[in-house]
């Protein structure tokens, strides 16, 4: 494929940001930003990877974001440190599924969205966009109660202006966007390292039983699958871990490096990619283990069972713990969560909506409408119910996204192991019987997950 620094997306990369444009079918998703990114001429293998870091911390944002936060906290709170393992599990299943989005992505030169309309044809593929909006708006629900009771535990904004002030947030990346696209990768890995360090401190205080915890992280206990209450929880975790719309996006924005479109520079690029995606995926490990053993060091252990709303650990933490910043570390941890997830379900939005059905928004216009989307039931919800009601809201979007992941993984499985389109790249053997085996795991959680809820256990 040629180089399309020279094109007029490259003189103009953010022409999208403010005018919408006819679609062309063989144009490259977010073709704004697509080869945009320069790669060091250099032999050194480190100075390269410099060029290729970023695209997997976009996507560790979802892994990391609010929604996580409400099911760590119930979990820990709830269940000790026995949920560690579904954490490390659905850790271990986003490594994998990203690793093949990626691949995916570099082998055809085209996103997963893309492929699933030419090879399922119109009426499949709107369904699987109508799937994806989904999941997006459950995402972005949990990022804008998040964001919004960040606020208001930082500057005592009330919920629901709170909430609409989560609106705005859409000036922030349409600023970054016309700098270009490294600046929103540095912008999401600096707020990363904001929330690396809250809870780093976090944990310090907390002063957890490690040995319990390494037990919980690395042995299954059977109540996961028995206990319907864990049982819900652990797939809450598993839909905030692993993420449908992230497996659209990473397949898009790793053609954003100026790699050679050749065999050779496809494979480095792969194999650049995945230590990037690794790297970053295991620092979105360490925050959901931080917040779900300081939940239970903090709370479980103390018979406080019921703590699952982010606003009642707020409170508690510094009273528990005797320091007086521990609850603003929380909160601005939090505030970074919400803020950086916005950028990445914006940039996903664009991908599933060119790809699944071929309409291309300016991007200002496609995150007012997502945006729109996630903040009218929570303002209804939120008047209503009050901040009571916005935890039930927070566990139930991760629920959702998990319920939506099987349509977005099978295609993945499907397509990296045809040779039609990865060529020399395709799956071998063992690793698509792994990923087989990922999607008929999360297909038989969820499974069990409606059955147990239609028969009200």
């Amino acid at each position: 494929m040629a180089d399309r620094s020279g094109s007029h997306y490259a003189t103009n990369p953010f022409l999208m940001a403010t005018e919408t444009r006819a679609f062309k079918p063989n144009e490259p998703s977010l073709p704004e930003v697509n080869s945009s990114v320069r790669i060091s001429a250099s032999k050194i293998g480190w100075r390269r990877l410099l060029g290729f870091l970023g695209p997997g911390f976009l996507i560790s944002v979802g892994y990391m974001d609010p929604g996580n936060w409400a099911t760590d906290i119930a979990g820990g709170s709830r269940f000790g440190y026995t949920l560690l393992f579904v954490i490390m599990l659905s850790n271990l299943m986003a490594i994998l599924l990203q690793s093949l989005s990626l691949k995916l992505g570099v082998a055809t030169e085209r996103d997963l969205a893309q492929l699933c309309h030419e090879a399922y044809g119109r009426k499949v593929s709107f369904a699987l966009w109508v799937g994806a909006e989904i999941a997006i708006a459950a995402c972005d629900l949990a990022e804008v109660i998040g964001s919004a009771i960040a606020l208001n535990l930082l500057f005592h904004i009330p919920l629901l202006y709170g909430v609409l002030i989560t609106g705005l947030d859409v000036l922030l990346i349409l600023l970054l966007q016309r700098w270009g696209f490294r600046y929103i990768e540095a912008l999401v890995i600096a707020l990363i390292g904001t929330i690396i360090g809250m809870f780093g401190v976090q944990m310090f205080l907390s002063r957890p039983e490690y040995g319990a915890a390494l037990h919980g992280l690395l042995i299954p206990s059977p109540q996961i699958i028995i206990n319907p209450g864990m049982l819900y929880i652990a797939i809450g975790i598993l839909g905030a871990t692993v993420m449908p719309h992230n497996l659209y996006l990473h397949s898009s924005i790793v053609q954003s490096r100026r790699y050679l479109r050749t065999p050779d520079g496809k494979r480095e690029a792969i194999f650049m990619a995945n230590v990037d995606s690794g790297l970053a995926l295991s620092v979105a490990l360490f925050v959901n283990a931080a917040i779900l053993i300081m939940a239970a060091a903090v709370f479980h252990s103390r018979g406080l069972f019921q703590v699952a709303a982010i606003e009642d650990a707020y409170k508690l933490l510094s009273p528990l713990l005797g320091a007086s910043f521990a609850s603003t570390l929380f909160a601005v941890a939090l505030l970074a969560s919400g803020q950086n997830s916005s950028i990445t379900g914006t940039l996903a939005g664009q991908v599933v909506m060119e790809g699944f059905i071929h309409i291309r928004l300016a991007p200002w216009k496609r995150r007012m409408i997502t945006r729109s989307i996630a903040i009218i039931p929570t303002v209804i919800v939120v008047a209503a119910m009050g901040s009571q009601g916005t935890e039930k809201l927070l566990i139930l979007s991760q629920v959702i996204l998990s319920l939506q992941l099987s349509f977005a993984v099978v295609p993945l499985v499907m397509f990296t192991g045809n040779r039609k389109y990865m060529g020399e790249f395709v799956n071998g053997p063992w690793l698509q019987r792994l990923g087989w085996l990922t999607a008929v795991v999360i297909a038989g959680l969820n499974a069990w997950l409606l059955i147990q809820t239609v028969m009200g256990y």
